[in-house]
């Protein structure tokens, strides 16, 4: 080993110039490079205790050089490569957090911990994250830095995680492409994201639910039955009532489309809500939301499903549009989408529509 060449880099360290200081971590990382075969665990130990003494001392732009070296490096200089990772300027950081394969989990998890958006977006764009550092992204990360993190396929993301940023880009329309385009996220939550989405999305979603093996649907539907999550949103007061209606007309086979049809004509609208459900297999509140905010693209997949025909479909269409001056021209229009929703996919958007938020292991299929 070259001992005079690197007892003289020591000796150089106390140096006070800047300019010599900068020559001494170049020397120094370049004898690092140069003779990295022959180092054993003291040599390292040197390397490294001269390393990082030196570059703490140096301009931003010394350091990002160095950054980037080290970010390459197989096995380089642990306590060097960790100050680095922590520095406070992200254009040192970065080329380490994002490139370097000799982080450990736990010094990923000490930056996300303690440092700000950039370090954390760093990290995201890690060929690979870890469950645990994604945990500590997905806590502490804001919008923008959940959007690159669910970009990355090689970030994996807990069921708990996923719920969490579900949640988050129910509000945050940003979100919305990054979570409907994310491989990963079980397909009840996916379907959750329906509602919230532009139409280009819903399309996504009926696509992917499309795709679904018909086995993995019934793992996953299974496995969030589990626990049950509490509706959201209290009952309407003529819930009841409405309900012990439907039931003994039900007992009489007396719930029959055109029934339905003059429940929404007559604004007995629980009535209608409560038979709509039971006839379709989803929740009230389900059908309820549908209702209210007028979603006649949802309303098509429920009816579809059901096998409702499409003449019943475009009636539900026109009366809840009944306060839009070109409420026969829109029933028309989604009453040609009907036509071309898939079955298949309707009653698979369904199965999912059934279920409520889960606290359970829910597999993405």
């Amino acid at each position: 080993m070259q001992r005079t060449k690197l007892h003289d880099l020591i000796d150089l360290a106390k140096e006070e110039s800047s300019e010599r200081r900068r020559e001494l971590l170049r020397s120094v990382t370049d004898l690092f490079f140069t003779t990295e075969a022959e180092r054993g665990g003291q040599e390292m130990d040197l390397f490294d205790d001269i390393l990082s003494q030196l570059s703490s001392e140096m301009e931003e732009v010394v350091r990002i050089e160095l950054a980037e070296r080290m970010a390459t490096a197989d096995a380089p200089p642990s306590g060097l490569l960790r100050a680095l990772a922590r520095d406070q300027s992200i254009a040192v950081a970065q080329p380490v957090l994002t490139g370097s394969r000799a982080l450990t989990e736990d010094d990923l998890l000490v930056v996300a911990r303690t440092r700000g958006q950039e370090h954390l977006r760093a990290i995201s764009q890690r060929e690979t994250v870890s469950q645990a550092v994604t945990e500590a992204i997905v806590e502490r990360g804001d919008d923008q830095t959940l959007g690159v993190l669910l970009r990355n396929e090689g970030a994996e993301l807990s069921r708990e995680a996923h719920e969490i940023v579900v949640d988050r880009a129910a509000e945050n329309p940003e979100l919305h492409e990054a979570v409907v385009g994310r491989s990963s996220v079980p397909p009840d939550l996916l379907n959750e994201m329906y509602f919230v989405v532009e139409a280009r999305l819903r399309d996504k979603i009926l696509e992917r639910n499309s795709e679904l093996d018909p086995a993995a649907v019934e793992a996953a539907l299974a496995a969030g039955r589990k626990k049950v999550a509490t509706l959201h949103g209290s009952l309407p007061a003529d819930y009841a009532e409405a309900e012990k209606a439907i039931r003994t007309m039900r007992l009489r086979n007396a719930i029959t489309p055109p029934v339905l049809a003059g429940f929404l004509r007559n604004r007995e609208t629980t009535k209608f809500l409560v038979a709509l459900s039971e006839m379709a297999g989803i929740d009230f509140q389900t059908a309820r939301r549908i209702l209210e905010k007028r979603e006649l693209d949802a309303l098509s997949i429920v009816c579809k499903a059901a096998g409702f025909e499409r003449s019943l479909f475009l009636t539900f269409a026109v009366l809840i549009l009944d306060r839009d001056a070109n409420a026969l021209g829109r029933a028309r229009e989604y009453g040609e989408l009907y036509e071309t929703l898939p079955v298949e996919a309707a009653q698979r958007t369904i199965r999912f529509w059934r279920m409520r938020r889960t606290t359970g292991d829910v597999a993405a299929a």
